[in-house]
């Protein structure tokens, strides 16, 4: 960046604005979420460094339509109208401190993508989620408890985001409650998404309960992070709060049909399959990701009649966001599940008057 922070704003160049409109963010966003702004609007410096764009100042509506173009060719449709939004924003920043002209985020356009496209449609099934957990469940197996049994469960059962059960503390679970706390601590390494909008006390079920005292028990690394909390989950390394990396491959490892299904449906043997291992499990075919296992287990909650505004809160995402990304309930489930039950409240004679079948 330039040293003279009193220099004419024309003479801002573009990577310079970029850093300024970051500082102003981190103001209110989680670092997670600036970052990820950070390398979106990367390619948008880059860009214009390539093609000759110097200063902000000079950036007109028909450079705005030549990198969508460009783009275009490179990202998914959903991506494109990510960051072409994010240009947008970022532009309108630019004209509340007076380095370009009024109106010039009017140019950027932002390509609407069908919901369809918007809207990602892997999910951990409500039937193969209840097969996993029916095998974790019977203690005969030496699978209760492990570290892919607990993590299946509050992942399925809360709903959560994998940096939201990286964030869980042994203290922030209560049994005798049957409790989860999620608490936002960005000064320790453990931000919440939406931060202290993302902190909440989430009930579970005696049988999800039993779980987790199982896992303490039985199979948790006795061990603290850097910061000297103890973790939730925690692995046996020196750092002792598991990554988000090492939580997703358990979740893959977890999500594999091969815990319960002989033959595999890939006709491997799971005795000596490759995919089975931490580093590789997210290769195989029927495994599922965090997001996929959150996906099902909101469409799980919404087909068991869970209040939709409750459901928003237990997993932390908003009504909108919910219906929109993450309910996955076919037509036909639905229907069954959601609208059938009720079919008796449209029956004449429900509130007691006359019978008029007869």
């Amino acid at each position: 960046m330039t040293d003279n922070r009193r220099d004419p704003p024309e003479d801002l160049s573009v990577r310079d604005a970029v850093q300024k409109y970051l500082t102003r963010l981190r103001r209110d966003r989680a670092e997670a979420t600036v970052d990820a702004y950070r390398l979106d609007l990367r390619q948008f410096v880059l860009w214009c460094e390539d093609e000759g764009i110097e200063q902000v100042s000079d950036l007109t509506g028909y450079d705005f339509e030549l990198y969508e173009t460009d783009r275009s060719q490179e990202i998914a449709p959903t991506s494109l109208e990510n960051q072409m939004g994010l240009v947008k924003r970022f532009i309108e920043f630019c004209e509340d401190i007076g380095i370009v002209r009024d109106g010039l985020h009017e140019s950027v356009h932002v390509p609407r993508t069908s919901v369809t496209e918007q809207s990602r449609d892997d999910k951990l099934s409500t039937d193969d989620a209840k097969k996993l957990l029916k095998h974790f469940r019977d203690r005969s197996n030496g699978l209760y408890g492990t570290k892919w049994h607990a993590i299946l469960e509050v992942a399925w059962h809360v709903g959560a985001r994998i940096g939201g059960i990286r964030a869980l503390d042994l203290d922030d679970y209560d049994s005798d409650f049957r409790v989860l706390e999620f608490r936002h601590r960005p000064k320790t390494d453990t931000p919440l998404k939406n931060q202290l909008g993302g902190e909440r006390d989430v009930g579970i079920l005696p049988e999800v309960a039993d779980v987790l005292d199982a896992y303490i028990e039985e199979h948790r690394h006795d061990r603290h992070d850097k910061n000297g909390r103890a973790p939730l989950f925690a692995t046996r390394s020196e750092y002792g709060r598991a990554s988000k990396n090492a939580l997703r491959s358990w979740v893959y490892q977890a999500t594999q049909p091969c815990w319960h299904t002989d033959p595999c449906p890939h006709d491997r043997e799971r005795t000596n399959c490759e995919l089975t291992i931490q580093s590789k499990a997210s290769q195989c075919p029927s495994s599922r990701s965090p997001h996929a296992v959150r996906t099902g287990s909101v469409t799980f909650h919404q087909d068991r009649g869970f209040d939709p505004e409750d459901t928003a809160k237990r997993v932390n995402a908003s009504l909108r966001t919910i219906r929109r990304h993450y309910d996955k309930a076919s037509r036909r489930d639905e229907m069954e599940n959601r609208r059938r039950p009720q079919l008796d409240k449209l029956r004449l004679d429900r509130d007691g008057g006359d019978d008029v079948s007869t």
